[in-house]
C-alpha cells in the first residue's frame, strides 16, 4: 500500500459517497487508475463495506450503555448460545470477547433506561451469566469510524 492508497482510504472513511473523479483529483490520479485502486482495496479486504452513519438521537436511540458480562461457562455450547443471543438483539451494536476480569463487553444503544432494562432481561433470560454490570455514557466525547492509516 502506497501513499495513494492511504489517501484514498482516508477520503473514503470520511465520505464513501464521494465520486471517484473527485477522489482521484484530490489524490492526484485520473478516474480510471483511482477506481482500479479502490477495487483492489476492496478485493484485498481493506474496504469491507460501505455504509451510512445514522444519527442516534434522531432515531431515538441516544442512550449508550456499556455492558460488562462475566460468565462461569466456558464451553462451546454456551458460547454458541450466547453469541446467537447477542446477535439477535438489534440494540447491541458492538460485541467483544475480552481479556481480564470481564469476559464480554457490549455496546448497547436504546432510547431510555426502560428500553435497556428490556435488553438486560433478554440477556439474563437467554444465557447463564455470572455477572452483568452496566455503565451509562453521560456524554460522547469522541466517536469515529475512521481507522488510523499510519500503520498500514
Amino acid at each position: 500500500m502506497d501513499r495513494y492508497d492511504r489517501q484514498i482510504l482516508a477520503l473514503l472513511q470520511e465520505d464513501a459517497t464521494m465520486p471517484v473523479a473527485e477522489i482521484g483529483e484530490k489524490v492526484g490520479l485520473t478516474s480510471t487508475p483511482c477506481w482500479r485502486r479502490i477495487q483492489k482495496l476492496e478485493e484485498a479486504g481493506l474496504i469491507r463495506r460501505r455504509v451510512a452513519l445514522l444519527d442516534p438521537a434522531k432515531l431515538n436511540v441516544g442512550v449508550t450503555v456499556f455492558v460488562s458480562v462475566r460468565t462461569n461457562q466456558h464451553n462451546a455450547k454456551w458460547l454458541k448460545t450466547f453469541h446467537g443471543l447477542v446477535q439477535s438483539i438489534p440494540e447491541v451494536t458492538e460485541f467483544y470477547r475480552m481479556a481480564g476480569d470481564t469476559d464480554y463487553l457490549l455496546r448497547v444503544v436504546v432510547p431510555d433506561i426502560a428500553a435497556y432494562d428490556a435488553v438486560y432481561k433478554k440477556l439474563i433470560h437467554g444465557a447463564e451469566l455470572a455477572d452483568v454490570s452496566s455503565s451509562f455514557a453521560m456524554e460522547q466525547i469522541k466517536y469515529t469510524t475512521a481507522l488510523p492509516l499510519d500503520y498500514a
